[in-house]
Order: structure tokens, then sequence, then C-alpha cells
């Protein structure tokens, strides 16, 4: 589990690692100056999400409640062969059950050179379908459309959520694709995937 620094604007920082480590860096435009805070994965919950092979583990460092402006930031991992961000889901436009919302997903994957996933982002009213392989490394920008991804058989998929939307309305509100929303009412029956959690809070 990551921990998650956040900076106010007009802030300078020096980080020193005193271990190997990876920092990803998300900025979004602000305008008011909250004070500076450190997440640890003592200060966050582990979620089991979903059910079946749509079931997933989540992390979640800055939620609507976080003293930020804009980011919000979600760690999401999801066992091989299971659907994740399922049912797809938009959040562009600011009404009732739906945010507006940019988003960015940054993957790793358990094995770096064979692994890979697919996200798919689909927008029926601009005639917009994107199928894509994603590999450990890989960045993807969402701004609209609906979306999901599915990592492969026998490759356990990580990725990092940023979200950015008003400040004026903190929220991660989703509309999920009407199409295909009814799919989660057979995970209560499914459960949560045996194989989850594998991510412990520290590691050993």
């Amino acid at each position: 589990m990551g921990h998650c620094l956040y900076l106010p604007l007009d802030t300078e920082a020096t980080v020193t690692a005193t271990t190997d480590l990876e920092i990803a860096i998300a900025a979004a435009p602000a305008t008011t100056k909250h004070a500076p805070v450190l997440v640890t994965p003592d200060d966050t919950d582990l979620e089991l999400r979903g059910g079946g092979n749509a079931s997933r583990q989540v992390n979640s460092l800055m939620l609507p409640d976080f003293p930020a402006d804009r980011l919000h930031v979600i760690e999401v991992w999801t066992p091989g062969g299971n659907w994740s961000s399922y049912p797809p889901h938009k959040h562009e436009h600011d009404r009732d059950g739906e945010a507006e919302l940019e988003e960015t997903y940054y993957y790793r994957l358990r094995d770096p050179r064979d692994g890979w996933a697919v996200q798919r982002v689909y927008s029926p009213e601009r005639d917009f379908d994107l199928v894509q392989t994603v590999r450990d490394g890989d960045l993807l920008l969402i701004p609209w459309g609906y979306h999901t991804t599915v990592a492969a058989h026998g490759h356990d998929l990580y990725y990092l959520n940023v979200l950015a939307g008003p400040a004026s309305k903190r929220t991660l509100q989703a509309f999920q694709d009407p199409c295909l929303k009814a799919t989660q009412d057979a995970w209560p029956d499914a459960g949560i995937d045996s194989r989850l959690p594998f991510i412990p809070r520290y590691p050993s």
C-alpha cells in the first residue's frame, strides 16, 4: 500500500529516499491553500469491492472529504482474470448522480515483462470506442466516456487512479452504463474472489 503526501500550492518540499521506491507526482490547478497532509497505510481503509470475477481491492488515499481543491487519489489491485472499474461507468457531467472528473490510470503488473491488461473507454454519444492493451508503466488519460479494465489471466494488476474535478464540488459520483448496470446484482451470491486481499497494509 502506498503513502501519499499532499502539498498545497506555492509549496516546496524535499524527498530523501532511504530505500528503493517509486514516486508518482500528480497535480491539478488549485486556488485555495490547504495544509500539507501525509497519508500512510494506517490512515486508510482496505476495501474489497465487486464480486466474483469483478472483485478488486481498493485503497482510497484522497477521497471527497480530503482537504484539497481538486485532486482525488485511489489505488486499485485486481487479480489476474478479473474485471475492475466494473460495471463500466463515466464521470463527465456535473449533474445528479454524476460528477465532472478527468482521470488518469497508471498501470503496474506483477509480471512486468510479460504482464498486460486491457482498458476499454467508449462513448456512444461521441461515436468513440477505444480498446487498448496496457502494460507495466503505461499511463492513460480518460477525460470522458464509460471505462473499465480487465487484467489478463495470470497477471495481477495494480493501477493508480488520479482524478481531478471542480474545486467547488468534491465528489466521486459516477454514472454506470445502464446496459450493464444490472450485472452487479449477482455479486452477493458470487462473493468476493478468495485471492483478495492480496496486498497487505505493510509488506513482510
